[in-house]
């Protein structure tokens, strides 16, 4: 997390009158307690109104606020052609949450920008994505945040059905379709799936924990390194089609 963001998420946590320790917030936002000490004497520097002190305490003074969120034109451009494409192309629950931060930062924006948000004539066409791979795109990005294996009837190119649990890593769109980047437990090897090929997909009741060369950051390097070797785009991200 940036430090920016942190001392956001500060501010955040100490809203409402609520006495917080820097224990709390430091298991919060996942840094150390001096850490949060230092940013705490930061925003009071600025001006932020914050009463407390280490061994006790934070809290935050009635009446503040954060100023209301700006966007340029190009910025609020941006989210709304992001949004929709997002409600267009990604999964039921994704395309929920994108209506619904368009309804969140249409109400923040001053009066006199909100209409830009109504006159962004940038379009996604609708249902372009099958309802059973808008709930597999859901399942799967919950299984990567959560680290859940998942067991996978793929379907190759040929149409051959291959069971196998897979780790999964990563979701990539390709403009057409989703792929999931895994290591494929059968394989033994990083694989990319194609998530229209994939007939079925269910959680295999367990969870995985990192490990070295099986992570994403590996695939990328392996990635990198297949190119420099003049290896194609198609070879750095196999499609189980044959294996």
């Amino acid at each position: 997390m940036r430090r920016a963001d942190r001392l956001f998420q500060i501010v955040q946590h100490l809203r409402g009158g609520r006495l917080v320790t820097a224990h709390k917030l430091g298991a919060w936002l996942e840094v150390s307690e001096r850490t949060i000490y230092r940013d705490i004497a930061d925003l009071q520097s600025t001006g932020v109104p914050i009463d407390g002190e280490a061994g006790v305490g934070y809290m935050m003074r009635e009446g503040f606020d954060l100023p209301p969120l700006m966007f340029t034109r190009d910025e609020i451009v941006a989210l709304v052609a992001g949004a929709r494409m997002v409600r267009a192309f990604g999964g039921a629950a994704m395309a929920r949450a994108a209506d619904e931060a368009l309804v969140k930062i249409g109400a923040v924006l001053p009066d006199s920008e909100k209409d830009r948000i109504a006159r962004t004539e940038i379009h996604a066409p609708m249902y372009v994505v099958s309802n059973a791979d808008r709930e597999a795109i859901d399942l799967i990005e919950r299984a990567i945040e959560k680290r859940g294996v998942l067991t996978l009837d793929y379907r190759d190119e040929a149409g051959r059905s291959s069971m196998r649990d897979a780790r999964p890593l990563g979701l990539w769109f390709w403009g057409r379709v989703w792929t999931l980047i895994a290591w494929c437990e059968l394989r033994d090897d990083f694989r990319a799936f194609r998530i229209d090929r994939i007939a079925s997909v269910t959680s295999a009741g367990r969870n995985f924990k990192p490990e070295r060369g099986k992570q994403l950051a590996d695939f990328y390097r392996r990635a990198e390194m297949n190119e420099t070797m003049g290896s194609t785009t198609a070879r750095a991200f196999p499609t189980s089609s044959a294996s």
